[in-house]
């Protein structure tokens, strides 16, 4: 973090340069995600599971006395509104911030592109003004921007992606591996969360509390099979909310290498064949899905782990607050 209160350039929305001081930078790191393990309502209660990935994004938020614009990227503009709300938050929305942002994660997927925009957005603006804000902190704010996957709390999570007001900390990944694969299209999350889906969601609660269930029990016990079998039930119950014609091609091909399961992204495109992580077969899986999907666009092979948002270069130890 750099607190010299040196003058440097800051740039206004309206891509003037302007003379400011500096009073703060922090850069944060945060994983994306290979869809959820389990998404539904219980009850009136949106929730979903996470699935956090090894596929990270970085922001670097630098903070600003004499300009309250942000200035970022120009396909940031929810990670420019995270930072702009955590300001408010904190109570110094007289401050500006230019945001750096390094994200590989494909966009509309359902890989959470844009949660790790903001959530990591929240995190570092907070950490420029020497600030640690806790998970539950990111995750409201980054719900009030849009809704929102948990991947800020440790370990696997249960978060109410809407409101932000639940939350549950399941416990660390079980050893998975993840063949992610994408068939094409998009869909874009603010959208489709704006489309009242909320009968079609509680029409599916029994599906989705048998899901979340096994899913606990399977991270409890540290059990990749537990969690497979839940999230196989998700999958195929989320049929009835945005279906994926290659679903079922995707549930054969998982059974054939003895996968513990599949997972989707219920908001995205992404379909993840769920694998135990002990007999060391991702890399051979991947190349039998590459075979067996010459048609995707998108083939790749993660490792679950645990969620968290981790901060880039030196800082007192109270602050690393990675959950990997």
């Amino acid at each position: 973090m750099n607190n010299s209160g040196r003058a440097d350039s800051a740039c206004c929305s309206s891509g003037h340069l302007l003379q400011g001081t500096l009073l703060g930078s922090a850069t944060v790191r945060a994983p994306g995600h290979c869809g959820e393990l389990v998404q539904g309502m219980l009850g009136d209660d949106y929730f979903l599971v996470t699935c956090p990935i090894d596929f990270f994004a970085r922001v670097k938020v630098e903070l600003y006395q004499g300009c309250p614009a942000v200035n970022a990227p120009e396909d940031c503009p929810k990670a420019a509104a995270a930072v702009r709300a955590t300001l408010a938050h904190l109570g110094r929305p007289e401050l500006g911030a230019r945001l750096t942002v390094h994200n590989p994660i494909p966009r509309s997927k359902g890989m959470g592109s844009s949660t790790v925009d903001v959530a990591a957005a929240i995190a570092a603006t907070g950490l420029a003004l020497g600030q640690e804000l806790a998970p539950e902190t990111v995750g409201q704010i980054a719900v009030a921007v849009e809704p929102s996957d948990g991947l800020m709390f440790p370990g696997i999570a249960l978060f109410d992606h809407r409101c932000g007001r639940n939350f549950e900390l399941l416990g660390p990944p079980p050893p998975m591996e993840i063949v992610a694969i994408d068939f094409g299209g998009a869909v874009d999350t603010l959208e489709f969360n704006r489309v009242d889906r909320r009968a079609q969601w509680q029409a599916l609660s029994g599906q989705a509390a048998q899901a979340l269930d096994l899913v606990r029990r399977g991270v409890a016990q540290g059990d990749p099979a537990l969690v497979g079998q839940g999230a196989t039930i998700s999958a195929r119950a989320n049929q009835q909310v945005l279906f994926k014609p290659q679903l079922d091609r995707v549930l054969d091909f998982a059974q054939s290498v003895g996968a513990v399961g599949v997972n989707v992204g219920h908001s995205g495109t992404i379909i993840g064949v769920l694998l135990d992580a002990r007999p060391r077969r991702g890399k051979s899986t991947y190349h039998q899905a590459r075979r067996a999907f010459p048609e995707a666009e998108l083939v790749q092979h993660f490792r679950l782990l645990g969620g968290g948002l981790q901060v880039v270069g030196p800082c007192p130890k109270s602050m690393d607050f990675d959950s990997q």
